[in-house]
């Protein structure tokens, strides 16, 4: 099958999962789907939740595997949207639809790219193709379930050798992945009348904390990822009322962690600086680098690709081996209101990851 016709298949799919709401947690019909689409091109998917894996047909243990991985949750349309956010319709090379972008575009290229090599007998590497569930919400039953399930870990016998995610970098490579940990702080003060000279207002002992966070400078810089980054997000009291001095003010800072720094150590560092009361939500979305001396790295390169860090996370966070993030489509457009990718980078997409991949394991 040429370029062209996996191009059409791939746009197909593409208009079929768009067509079908998958908010996170709610993706049960498109994985039906993308279960149904590898059965039709003579595959034997597994299941697992609302994870939908599969294998080359001449698996070998003896060899290395590359897991090539993307999602297939979105997240909720935004209010700004003048389209029908599941009409995937095409304009002047634009495909319009809700997860075109993100990461549509770079998980039905990923599929194409697995079904050309599905059936090739003599392989240097095995190939595994994971559609995950979860990632927009960074939820526990997405790639961090498949790779902890104990029939996916047998098959593979091995953990992957490296793996690429899609995600809409423009085809270049994102080498390096800041990290996320999210904090939920809360002020204590003292409640009191507004009126009078009473109590301790958790506003003002709040606004000092976050003049902290939004101030501070990290000792140590990231090559590729620059400095570490903090962002209050959220604020707000208990307290509805004009006249009363709240006693608690609750706050979230994102913070984009680089490899320079664990998330232990930046926690340490935040909580000998700030009074207030400080608790991460979560400690699993880790910054994660590959060598640009990797071969899946340097065979991109040779074909005009270019480096950078990426200050966005994805499920590269949750891959406790090398990984690439990769993938057609721009992370601009990525939850904006009538979401697009252009056809020619689905096709440019196809081309680009089995170029990549044909250096690598033939």
């Amino acid at each position: 099958m040429n370029i062209e016709a996996k191009y059409d298949i791939s746009v197909k799919l593409l208009k079929r999962l768009i067509s079908i709401p998958s908010f996170s947690k709610q993706e049960k019909e498109t994985a039906d789907a993308l279960q149904q689409h590898l059965i039709t091109h003579g595959v034997k998917p597994i299941r697992f939740l609302e994870n939908v894996w599969a294998v080359n047909q001449y698996f070998d243990h003896a060899k290395p595997t590359i897991l090539l991985n993307s999602h297939h949750d979105t997240v909720r349309p935004n209010k700004q949207y003048t389209k029908d956010p599941f009409d995937a319709h095409v304009k002047e090379d634009k495909l319009f639809g809700l997860g075109s972008n993100d990461a549509g575009g770079c998980l039905v290229s990923l599929i194409a790219t697995f079904l050309h090599y599905y059936d090739h007998p003599s392989l240097s590497y095995n190939l595994a193709i994971a559609a995950t569930a979860e990632e927009e919400i960074s939820g526990y039953n997405g790639l961090e379930a498949l790779l902890g399930n104990k029939e996916f870990t047998d098959k593979l016998s091995a953990e992957p050798a490296f793996g690429i995610v899609g995600e809409p970098t423009l085809m270049n490579l994102a080498i390096a992945e800041k990290g996320l940990m999210v904090l939920d702080c809360i002020a204590h003060g003292k409640a009191g009348h507004a009126a009078r000279e009473e109590g301790d207002n958790a506003i003002y002992q709040a606004l000092k904390d976050i003049e902290w966070f939004s101030t501070y400078k990290f000792e140590k810089t990231s090559e590729w990822l620059g400095p570490v980054k903090m962002s209050v997000t959220v604020i707000e009291t208990d307290n509805k009322a004009h006249n009363i001095v709240p006693a608690s003010c609750k706050f979230v800072v994102d913070v984009r962690i680089t490899e320079a720094y664990s998330h232990e150590e930046v926690l340490a560092i935040i909580t000998q600086h700030v009074k207030s009361e400080v608790m991460p939500r979560s400690m699993r979305l880790r910054a994660t680098s590959i060598p640009v001396n990797h071969p899946i790295v340097q065979a991109g390169i040779a074909l005009g690709k270019q480096t950078y860090g990426s200050p966005t996370s994805s499920d590269k966070a949750l891959m406790h081996f090398p990984a690439l993030k990769c993938g057609p489509g721009d992370s601009a457009r990525s939850h904006t209101a009538d979401e697009y990718i252009f056809l020619h980078e689905i096709r440019e997409g196809i081309e680009g990851y089995i170029k990549i991949l044909d250096a690598v394991i033939l």
